[in-house]
Formats: C-alpha cells, structure tokens, sequence
C-alpha cells in the first residue's frame, strides 16, 4: 500500500509577524502569521510548524499566545520549535495547544534531553529539528541559530543518535536550498532516511510541485514542509495538493471538488 504523503506548512516567525527568507538569512516580512496559518489550513495543510526564529537569541518561545490563538480556529497538527530547552518549556507549548515540539540547539548542546522528553510526553511529540549545511569535503554539518553556528555534528551520525535516544520525528532542513527554488537536497534526504525508521520531513528548496514529488519519491522523505512558494503566493496549497496528486502522490487529505480540474495529466 502506498504511503500518504503529509503537506506540511511552514511558518518562521519573527516577533509578531511571519518572515521568510534565502539561506535562513535576510529575512523578509511576509504578514501576520494568524490570517496565514487560518489560510493554509483552509487550503487543506495536513499540519503546520511554528518555528520562532529569535528564540535561541532570547532563550525563549515567544510563540505560546499564537499557538492558543490558532488552536481556536486550525483542527490540524501542530508543531512548535525554537528556544525549548526544557521539560517545562516544552510542557508551556504543549499545553498552549501544539501537537509537538521541536528541539534543535539544546539537544545539541545536551543530547539527554531527548531521551527525557520522549520519557515525559511520548516520542510522538518530540521533534528534532535538523539545519544541514554541505561540507566542502562531503556529507552535511548540523547547525544551529537559524544555520549560523557550528555544531562539528555530521548530520547522518546525529540523527541515528537521536533515533536511539527516543526522537519521533525528524525536521530536516538544509540550509544551502532554503529559500532558493531551486529545489530540494536530494542527497540530503535520502541519506537521513536511508539511516532511520522514524518519519522525516524535508524541508528547504521547493519551488514547485515536481520539487516536492522528488523529495518523496526520490528522496523517501514521509512529509515536506514548504514556506516560499505559498508565503509569496506562487502557488496556493490547493493547486499545490493537485499537482502532487497528479503526479501520483498518495495525499492525506482527499482533494476538494474545484482541485480536480487542476489536477496534472
């Protein structure tokens, strides 16, 4: 049976507005997050991802009133990351209404972490997000603060680390393809999913549907979180799910009626 593939919206956040940017660097503002989020979700989003983007600067998440205002309205799941460091902070945004967390610098700096909150809530809201950048000399480094600081963590030994200490979900970005449209780093994809079983979801790169269908079929990426093609209005998500299933994705969701027509040979 064919796995369904998850489309998965995703916003970086900057204080009170939605931001995008190239390379996770020069970062533009897009608009206000709420409307977006109740829009993708309209537009038959699987889930959403939430990441603050200055949380690590500020050592906090400043997304909890967002998260609780959206859970009013959005009835998809909900990632949040940035700035989690602890049971307490994860246990603020799963309470606030988020389905998972996500943890990147501080399970880098504290690899236990992982392993005491898949304990806690359950691997299945436990996310490990990944920022991979190329290495001149092969395979891909795992970064920190929004792709600016090293880690020495070669991306592919980090993840099955991770896998072996509880994580459930992996958000792989790569840095080099951020932004770009030029699309994803297969490469990338395909070797963090050839070294573990939990499900990933590659993010970084999509300018189109065929980018997407890539990612998965050429990738076996589980999910891919797209921003810029939906962000600048390039494409909705309605015409983005018909062109996957055109291509012969199996979806989450079935295709609403006026998405039929738009749906490629």
């Amino acid at each position: 049976m064919q796995r369904r593939t998850r489309l998965i919206a995703r916003m970086d956040i900057k204080g009170p507005n939605l931001i995008k940017g190239v390379h996770l660097e020069g970062l533009r503002k897009i608009g206000d997050p709420q409307a977006r989020a109740a829009r993708y979700y309209a537009e038959g989003a699987d889930e959403l991802i939430y990441m603050d983007v200055v949380a690590s600067l500020y050592g906090r998440n400043s997304l909890v009133d967002v998260v609780r205002h959206s859970t009013e309205h959005i009835f998809v799941p909900i990632t949040v990351g940035g700035g989690v460091r602890s049971i307490a902070d994860a246990d603020q945004l799963l309470r606030a209404g988020a389905d998972k967390v996500a943890i990147n610098t501080a399970a880098v700096h504290r690899p236990e972490l992982i392993s005491e909150l898949t304990r806690q809530f359950g691997s299945q809201c436990i996310v490990l997000s990944v920022e991979a950048k190329r290495r001149a000399d092969g395979g891909w480094e795992a970064y920190t603060d929004n792709g600016r600081e090293h880690t020495g963590r070669d991306v592919v030994a980090w993840v099955q680390e991770a896998e072996a200490l509880g994580i459930g979900e992996i958000l792989l970005t790569s840095v080099d393809m951020e932004g770009t449209r030029k699309g994803m780093d297969l490469a990338l994809v395909h070797a963090v999913t050839s070294v573990v079983d939990i499900p990933v979801i590659a993010s970084g790169g999509a300018g189109n549907a065929a980018h997407v269908v890539q990612a998965v079929s050429e990738g076996h990426a589980d999910a891919v979180a797209v921003a810029d093609m939906i962000h600048f209005d390039r494409v909705n998500l309605v015409e983005l799910r018909a062109g996957l299933a055109g291509a012969g994705l199996s979806l989450r969701k079935p295709l609403p009626p006026q998405a039929e027509d738009r749906m490629a040979p």
